[in-house]
């Protein structure tokens, strides 16, 4: 069983930067893949970042490339998310998840996160 909580959302103007945290619990958070999702309001969940359990391989979505970096500290059982110039669009409810292998698709993931709000400002 692994419990993970999101942390470090907020309100930001565009073009400025958050950095969220994901604390899990359990010994066995080596082993996980992480990814990272987002829900905007009357939208579907979407992918934004997955990283494996090393650290060593990342992926992004096509829309936060370049801009958001996923990263993990298998010593804190952390996974994190910087997110750098923000816009508008990246405004939602960002969740992490934790699954047995990292992916693209919600359905990979085993455990999830009550989620952290993101609101970017015009």
């Amino acid at each position: 069983q692994v419990q993970l909580v999101e942390s470090g959302g907020g309100l930001v103007q565009a073009g400025g930067s958050l950095r969220l945290s994901c604390a899990a619990s359990g010994r066995t958070f080596r082993r996980y893949g992480m990814g990272w999702f987002r829900q905007a309001s009357g939208k579907e969940r979407e992918f934004v970042a997955a990283i494996i359990w090393s650290g060593y391989t990342t992926y992004y979505a096509d829309s936060v490339k370049g801009r958001f970096t996923i990263s993990r500290d298998n010593a804190k059982n952390t996974v994190y998310l910087q997110m750098n110039s923000l816009k508008p669009e990246d405004t939602a409810v960002y969740y992490c998840a934790a699954g047995p292998r990292e992916g693209y698709l919600g359905s990979q993931y085993d455990y999830w996160g009550q989620g952290t709000q993101v609101t970017v400002s015009s």
